[in-house]
């Protein structure tokens, strides 16, 4: 079974995440895509030590109502997220 190489924040060593760099990120994400005011959303700072991965990633789950949910996902540090890296992150 693999572990996937992936480790949230919070385990393995790294600090857990700052409550305001999520909040903040969860109300950039909510000004980009331009949601209803149900939708919740989940954001997850991962380290990643697979070659193939960016090394640091945060993970944006868009939870829509009636709606399956969504991962949009941004090859920077929770800190480092703006509104054009969430944009960017809905393009297939």
């Amino acid at each position: 079974m693999a572990l996937f190489g992936a480790f949230l924040r919070g385990s393995f060593g790294l600090p857990k995440s700052d409550k305001q760099a999520v909040d903040r990120v969860k109300d950039l994400a909510r000004a980009a895509l331009r949601v209803s005011p149900d939708t919740a959303f989940a954001v997850n700072e991962i380290a990643c030590n697979d070659p193939g991965c960016p090394g640091i990633e945060t993970v944006i789950l868009v939870m829509e109502p009636g709606q399956k949910t969504r991962a949009l996902k941004v090859a920077k540090s929770l800190d480092e997220v703006m509104e054009q890296d969430i944009l960017k992150a809905l393009d297939p």
